[in-house]
């Protein structure tokens, strides 16, 4: 199943590189304020699910322009999870900084994940419990255990209803307390980063399960966590989203769980920041060799993960 989605992303890749070739001539649309989808995001998407469908026809589909479909028969249990184009504002200004995204969930757990930037020629894949690899070689989280030596990155709020003084708030709470904070504009691009250990962590309000789902299974097979504000492993359709290797996560979730809408008992945006002692507090174990396994109290369970 995973050739079959590496086949279909590097369709859709080969539509985006043909296309960026003449960015004028890309027909835009705005979904609404800020947020874009073109030609180019149909036909990538198109051409992703004729690969997906032609070898496993009863497979269900849920993408993020052509929305969800059901499996048929022995394919129920199967749902192919896609963005076309993560990126898309990136890729009409010409900014190299875009992906194809595609995870295959199976009863409701993430078993095979692709992410193919197609400007670089860069293939992340993973497989439920074989590893993370880019372009056949092995990945691995990065092993920093200090949050002042980090390098994070995130995305700032861009729709209208957006919580964007919330975002400043959180951004203002991060950003002394590590090395460096970037914003490259694609969430899947950006999880795939913290797997190969380009970058240390990743934190964003706003998220579409298609935008995480595959780097979601490719942080974990590389030995890290990934949840909610909260620590806890609830986060695929809740719009909020933390990754990095164990010591790191446990320390932007202190950081950052006052600014989660989950769990009455966490403190809010309005308490005091906290102190990097507290946030320190609550890092876990140092990754192990193989794929991390979350643990319970506050860290993603391994009952509740989608991976």
């Amino acid at each position: 199943m995973l050739n079959v989605a590496v086949k279909a992303a590097r369709a859709a890749g080969a539509l985006i590189n043909r296309a960026s070739l003449d960015l004028d001539t890309v027909r835009v649309a705005a979904k609404q304020l800020n947020d874009f989808v073109t030609e180019v995001d149909h036909a990538a998407e198109a051409a992703i699910i004729d690969t997906l469908r032609s070898a496993y026809p009863e497979h269900g589909i849920w993408a993020e322009e052509s929305g969800r479909r059901e499996g048929k028969g022995k394919g129920r249990a199967y749902t192919w999870i896609i963005d076309p184009l993560d990126g898309t504002t990136n890729f009409i200004h010409g900014f190299p900084v875009y992906c194809v995204s595609i995870a295959l969930m199976v009863e409701g757990r993430l078993e095979q994940a692709v992410v193919y930037d197609p400007t670089r020629n860069d293939l992340f894949t993973a497989s439920k419990g074989r590893g993370a690899y880019l372009n056949d070689r092995r990945i691995r989280v990065a092993k920093r255990t200090q949050l002042r030596e980090c390098l994070l990155s995130t995305g700032f709020p861009f729709r209208p209803g957006d919580a964007f003084q919330r975002y400043l708030q959180m951004l203002g709470d991060v950003m002394p307390r590590v090395a460096g904070v970037r914003r490259p504009g694609s969430a899947a691009l950006d999880l795939a980063y913290v797997a190969a250990g380009f970058t240390d962590g990743f934190f964003e309000l706003g998220l579409s399960p298609w935008d995480v789902a595959a780097g979601a299974l490719l942080v974990t097979e590389a030995g890290g966590l990934i949840g909610n504000f909260t620590g806890e492993a609830d986060f695929l359709e809740r719009k909020e989203c933390v990754a990095a290797n164990p010591r790191i996560y446990g320390q932007l979730v202190g950081v950052l769980q006052r600014y989660s809408q989950f769990g009455a008992a966490n403190a809010r945006a309005d308490a005091a920041p906290a102190s990097d002692e507290t946030a320190s507090s609550t890092a876990a174990a140092p990754a192990p060799d193989t794929p991390a396994t979350p643990a319970a109290g506050g860290r993603p369970s391994a009952a509740d993960a989608p991976w």
